[in-house]
This record gives structure tokens, sequence and C-alpha cells, in this order.
């Protein structure tokens, strides 16, 4: 069995609850402004929430509500993203979106969406007709009535950012502990104790970044929620890398009220996906996939794209988004500013985790609450990105385990090495991507049970994945 990790010990500065991207964010923004930090993870491993499944796009956030938190936090987050990744190893694929009306009701809605996004101050945009749709995706259905392009939204590896975060703030001093739930805590009025079954801890500042569980913990602490969790499902089918030539741009519905729609696009892993839905659900941590749904899911990118019902579906997946009654984020303090809550990032978190990071820094008092490191440290992650080195490609890889997405014995062993060593199987696919190719695991999962075995807190044998 693989060592739980230390629980911290003395005064803390700040503890975060939740270890999702959002909680290793600010994290890392908290440990580089100089902070004592400790993250707590009721999951066997980091992103086991509402992290572990989306659409991997890096938003501009031209369609965000005009003066919202969230527009602010996007803007702010994928702009650090931009300044940052090179030096954390982190990929991004420029892939620019289209915006893509199908009917001529949809196609009247796009004035008003592309003013929204020069407010948003998204001024790149650029109409399109049917006619430049078709020459910038050859692909597309001649279905398609106008569009604009975005030409700033991306394609990120939503698991290795998030790491690479968590990574950072490990090297300035924080501390993880995994498989820690929160079960109570007080304020004395200087300190917070928070209660878990291995023990308590005792910080000046408690940020709460739960997701799917951040009203139940707000409860739970200060006896009442300004918010209230309605967990919205996403399903997702992925089609196999030859699909992915198919797609040049992200291509995005006219969004509603509800939800951005069914997006198709490629990923930075070479293959393509369809989705996500919006499924209003009760159920926190299960996100069961429906065949039905799937199977529509399917049929809607073909739609989209008429040569896709050509191409195997290898795999499928769904995530669940804390969503509430509210269309913005629900970031407030209490205690005296020595509890903050961060509630109700929806599926806009991946994007904005680096902005929402910042703002909470300076809702405690960063720069200047404490003594800044004079220089910074910068851990690099693992590539597994389509387009750049892998690992297969250098000599002393040790052979490769996973084919499908060319995984080596060198980086599995890697991923379950250090203080963010994985903790479970679903820990090392997304930190190695092992498993996840086209026969999900059928000829690969023997070899690596066998390079886990006594090393993984949640083994194989019985793990959901």
């Amino acid at each position: 069995m693989h060592p739980a990790d230390p629980l911290p010990q003395g005064d803390l500065d700040a503890l975060v609850i939740g270890a999702g991207v959002v909680g290793c964010a600010i994290a890392r923004r908290l440990a580089l402004e100089g902070a004592r930090v400790a993250i707590l993870e009721r999951g066997a491993d980091i992103l086991d929430g509402a992290s572990k499944g989306n659409s991997a796009i890096l938003h501009t956030g031209f369609d965000a509500p005009t003066g919202s938190l969230e527009l602010a936090c996007i803007r702010a987050g994928h702009a650090e993203y931009l300044e940052i990744r090179e030096r954390l190893g982190l990929p991004l694929d420029r892939a620019g979106a289209l915006v893509i009306a199908w009917t001529e009701a949809e196609a009247a809605a796009l004035p008003a969406l592309m003013a929204q996004a020069r407010a948003n101050g998204v001024g790149d945009i650029e109409p399109l007709d049917a006619a430049d749709l078709r020459a910038a995706e050859p692909a597309l259905s001649h279905r398609a009535v106008a569009g604009f392009r975005v030409p700033g939204e991306s394609l990120i590896d939503p698991w290795s950012a998030p790491l690479a975060y968590l990574a950072q703030a490990l090297a300035h001093g924080a501390t993880l502990a995994r498989g820690t739930e929160v079960t109570g805590g007080a304020f004395d009025g200087a300190r917070w104790r928070i209660e878990t079954p291995r023990g308590a801890l005792r910080a000046r500042r408690v940020v709460n970044a739960a997701g799917l569980h951040g009203d139940r913990v707000d409860r739970l602490l200060l006896g009442e929620a300004g918010f209230a969790i309605r967990p919205r499902k996403g399903q997702f089918v992925v089609f196999d890398k030859p699909a992915a030539a198919l797609a040049r741009h992200i291509l995005l519905p006219v969004p509603n009220e509800i939800t951005k729609g069914v997006v198709v696009c490629r990923t930075v892993w070479g293959n393509l996906l369809v989705g996500p839905t919006a499924e209003e659900q009760t159920d926190r941590d299960r996100a069961d996939l429906v065949p039905a749904t799937l199977a529509a899911l399917a049929a809607r990118g073909a739609e989209i794209l008429p040569a896709l019902g050509g191409h195997a579906v290898t795999a499928s997946y769904a995530g669940l988004r804390p969503a509430t009654e509210r269309k913005d984020y629900v970031i407030t303090t209490a205690a005296g500013g020595s509890y903050l809550s961060v509630g109700g990032i929806r599926s806009t978190g991946l994007s904005a985790a680096l902005g929402i990071a910042a703002h909470v820094a300076g809702l405690c008092g960063a720069p200047g609450a404490w003594a800044a490191p004079a220089e910074l440290r910068w851990p690099r992650v693992a590539n597994l990105a389509e387009g750049a080195p892998r690992d297969w490609q250098a000599p002393g890889h040790g052979g490769i385990v996973c084919h499908c997405e060319q995984v080596t014995r060198r980086e599995i062993l890697g991923a379950l090495d250090g203080p963010l060593g994985a903790q479970s199987l679903a820990g090392l696919k997304r930190r190695t991507r092992a498993t996840m190719g086209r026969c999900q695991g059928f000829y690969c999962t023997a070899a690596i049970a066998r390079l886990t075995e006594g090393r993984l807190a949640q083994p194989m044998v019985g793990a959901d994945g």
C-alpha cells in the first residue's frame, strides 16, 4: 500500500479544501505569494471530482456574461496560462473556434453574440458566411448558415495544467493530503481548527474550493451556505485519431441560456471529441453513461461533420459541473475574511482557474500579506500532447507499455514517484494516458497492474478507473 500523504503540522497561513483545478491553482498562487499552504482532497487522488471530465478548451470569455466575475477570471486565467505555460511544459493548440449557426433563427442571434464578444474584450472576431465556413472547414456540413471566428480559443491538456500548478505549489513549500475529508471545524477568532479522520489542522485562513460539495462544506464549517450546488452532467464521445483531421477549428454552436451546447473539436492528444450534454441531476459523485445519449452525440457529430459517420468511437466519458442557481461564480468571504468560499465554478473552471486564484489571493491581502520568495521555481510536467517530443522518442525509456497512447515504462514509474505520485489508476491515467487509447487498456492493464503493485493507495483490483 502506498503510504498516505502526511498531514502538515503547526499553524498554516491557508488551508485549501479541494484539489481540483481551481484548488490546485489557488494553492499555487498562495504559495508563490509566500503563504504556508496545505491542500486537502477527500478523493484518492487530485482531480477526482468535477475536474476529471471536461472539453479541454482554454476559453477567451467571448460569450461569458459581460461584467461578471466569471468573465474577469476567464480573461485573467487565459492570459496567465499563455504567460506561464512554456516554463511549466504545458501544451497549447491555437486551433481557434468557429461559432456556427445552423438555422436562420440562430444566424439572427450572431450579431448580438459578436457585440457581446467585443464588449468582453475579445475584439479579433471575424464574421463568416456559409461559403467562408466551408473554406475554413472543408468537412463541415453544407447546412451551416453563418458564423464567426474566435481566434483566441485554444485546446490544452486539462490534467497536466492543474498537476503543474500543484507541483509548483509543492516546490514552494505547500503540502498535499489526499484521502483526507473535512468532517468539521471551528474558528476561534484567530485560527481555524479543521477536523479530519486523520487528525486536526490549524490555519489562519480556509479556502473552500470543494467544487461539487462546496455548499456542504460551507454548511459544515459556517452553518449555512450562500448557494446550492445543482450538479450538471456532461457526456462525451471520443472518436479514433484519424477523425481529428476532419476538424481544423473548435466547432461551437450558438449557446443558449443553459449551456454552451455540443462542441466538436480535436484534442491535444490527437483524437476528436463530441459533447457535452447538459443534464441536471442530484447525485454529486456519479456521472453515469447512457448508451442512447452517447449514440445521439455521435449522430450529432456526424450531422456537423458528415464524414465522421465513417469513423469509430473509441471511448466515452462523463463529467459533472458544479452549477448553482446563479449564472456567475459565487466567491465570498466570511468570519472576518478568514474564510473564503469559491463556489459555482461551472464549465469554465479550467480556463478561469488561474484568474480565480489571483482573485482569491487579492481577497487574502496579496501581494504583501506574506513574504514572497525572491526567486520562483518552475517544475515541468511530462508532455503527453501530439506535435511535441514524447518520452518514447528518447532513449532509455524501458519499453512501451501502452501502445495505443505510446506510454513508456519510464513514464509510468515516474508518475508513481514523488509527493504528487499517482495513488489510483484514474490518477495514473490522467498523468500518462495509459489505458486511454483505442483498446481502452485491453492489452496493457496487466502490465500496469504489475508496475503499480503495492504503490497505489487505491489498488487496481476493484478500481473503477
